[in-house]
């Protein structure tokens, strides 16, 4: 059902973009020419198209209502998860150990230390580190 429906709306759509296109504008529109009689006269064209114009455009209104209450029952409880990626785990840690949490000041000595015994290992991969 939903889908013939999304057909029609289709179909509603290209008929009144047609309709817009038909009519005449300061410029002119798709139709230059016609006979002089007829529905197609100057005055039964303008009528006609403004008219199905109207109607179109209700009929377009309306069937968005319906498609979009009709969609709104259909909600689906089961998540998709065919694009779901796994965390990456996290790498282990090969610097040294934190300082001790007791001693809250460490000395200068220490933290260059640290930061040296840091420093003189190379990256496993021989990679920059912003680059991983």
């Amino acid at each position: 059902m939903f889908t013939f429906l999304l057909v029609v709306q289709a179909i509603i759509a290209a008929a009144l973009v047609t309709v817009i296109l038909m009519q005449k504008s300061e410029g002119g529109g798709l139709t230059s020419g016609g006979s002089p009689s007829g529905l197609m006269s100057a005055r039964g064209a303008a009528d006609f198209l403004t008219r199905s114009t109207a109607v179109l455009a209700f009929l377009f209104v309306s069937m968005s209502i319906a498609l979009s209450v009709i969609a709104a029952g259909r909600q689906s409880t089961t998540v998709d998860t065919s694009l779901a990626r796994k965390a990456p785990l996290a790498p282990a840690s090969t610097g040294p150990a934190p300082a001790d949490q007791g001693a809250p000041f460490a000395t200068a000595a220490q933290n260059a230390a640290a930061a040296a015994a840091q420093n003189s290992t190379p990256p496993a991969d021989n990679g920059v580190p912003l680059a991983r």
